[in-house]
């Protein structure tokens, strides 16, 4: 993924330490076309599902509204911020 560091190998070690199976990734614009590739690297190394959020995204702070109802478990939102958000019990 050109020359960003995307912590995939983090990502990975949350997913399986907290048993998410269905986890939401949120990329700003400019990486959305690179998620199909980075959906890819982790399933590798983990059993969980992943959904791309295609919406806006203007930062941490915009969290897709609704998750909830697709069983989504665990929010991981790209930017500039770090931000992790377990969403199971919201």
């Amino acid at each position: 993924m050109g020359n960003y560091d995307l912590e995939e190998q983090r990502i990975i070690d949350k997913v399986n330490s907290g048993k998410y199976t269905k986890v939401l990734l949120q990329l700003p614009d400019g990486l959305k076309t690179e998620a199909g590739d980075l959906v890819r690297r982790l399933e590798k190394g983990t059993s969980a599902t992943y959904l791309i959020w295609f919406g806006t995204n203007f930062g941490a702070c915009d969290l897709p509204i609704g998750v909830q109802s697709l069983g989504v478990q665990l929010v991981i939102a790209f930017g500039h911020n770090k931000y992790v958000k377990d969403v199971r019990g919201w």
